[in-house]
């Protein structure tokens, strides 16, 4: 049986760690699209556009990786869950 914990919070772990991973992504992405309200946005430079696109592209690859990180975690808890009814079955 603690092997059986062991996988659930390992599976739990990584699905916990991609689901922040892609919220903070997430954010980084809508902090970085919204111009402020109150002051006009002024014509930025092209190194500035050049690192803004590079920011916007390192978090969209960001959110990507959380979101497979917390699909491959989901799969070792649905995986896991599949091997507890099966010892179960066969158990009883």
């Amino acid at each position: 049986m603690q092997i059986s914990s062991n996988v659930l919070s390992a599976g739990v772990n990584a699905f916990q760690a991609g689901q922040q991973r892609a919220d903070r992504a997430a954010a980084e992405i809508a902090a970085g699209t919204l111009p402020p309200v109150q002051q006009p946005a002024p014509t930025p430079p092209a190194q500035a556009t050049d690192r803004t696109s590079a920011d916007l592209a390192t978090s969209l690859v960001e959110l990507r990786v959380g979101e497979t990180q917390a699909q491959a975690g989901a799969k070792v808890i649905e995986t896991a869950d599949e091997v507890f009814g099966t010892l179960i079955d066969t158990h009883a």
